[in-house]
């Protein structure tokens, strides 16, 4: 899943006529950067949820073949925040509703630039998927200069916590049991926040870290940067 549902705020003006994933930096649009990505990794099946200016997304990526992936979208009137807009996905996530052990599915924001090599969650993904309690996997990387008290800490074990140890900042790409968000009300906003924290301090969370190149692409000058430096590298 990719997440698209955001208004772009602080990439105002260009995200009053443009959807912030549609925004271009060297050459393309952010999120066609994502869905590259994962396709690289195997994984056909993408689900992307949107809100503002959404159909512009569907219009410009379209059913996804010209990627070598599967497209589908979730809608929503309003944007449900993160754990809302999951639980909207659900029957898109959902390989079997009939399976109660729950189903695992990669989710990542359509607004971040990364080298993160998606196929290092897939072996994750598969040891999650036998799981007796719902769980998560998190990718953290260094704590970014507009964010430096960062968010969890991460163990020797690869366990998340709260508190204690090295604080890290959630590099918006997780892995999720689709059980995590069952009892959510379709249409209903609701955070992610909590959810983390429950995980984590049931013991049902852990994390990797990554210190490759990681952006989270906030505001125009960010976007600016992010252009210049891609239109650099070598063909």
């Amino acid at each position: 899943m990719i997440f698209a549902a955001g208004r772009g705020e602080r990439m105002r003006p260009l995200t009053d006529h443009c959807p912030k994933p549609l925004l271009e930096a060297g050459g393309k649009p952010l999120i066609v950067w994502q869905i590259e990505a994962l396709a690289r990794a195997g994984i056909g099946d993408i689900v992307i949820n949107h809100a503002w200016l959404g159909d512009r997304i569907e219009a410009a990526l379209g059913d996804g073949s010209r990627y070598g992936v599967r497209l589908r979208y979730s809608a929503e009137t309003t944007a449900l925040e993160t754990a809302g807009g999951i639980a909207q996905a659900l029957p898109l996530l959902v390989a079997d509703p009939a399976n109660e052990a729950g189903d695992i599915f990669l989710a990542v924001s359509g607004d971040i630039h990364t080298d993160y090599d998606y196929r290092r969650l897939l072996p994750r993904a598969a040891a999650m998927a036998g799981s007796a309690e719902p769980c998560m996997h998190l990718v953290m990387v260094p704590n970014p200069a507009f964010h430096p008290a960062g968010d969890f800490a991460l163990g020797d074990d690869g366990r998340l916590s709260l508190d204690g140890g090295e604080r890290l900042t959630f590099g918006n790409i997780g892995l999720y049991d689709t059980r995590l968000f069952s009892a959510i009300a379709r249409g209903e906003k609701v955070a992610m926040t909590p959810y983390y924290r429950g995980a984590i301090t049931a013991g049902h969370a852990t994390g990797e870290r990554h210190d490759g190149h990681w952006e989270n692409v906030g505001t125009p000058a960010q976007l600016a940067a992010l252009d210049r430096s891609l239109r650099a590298r070598p063909a």
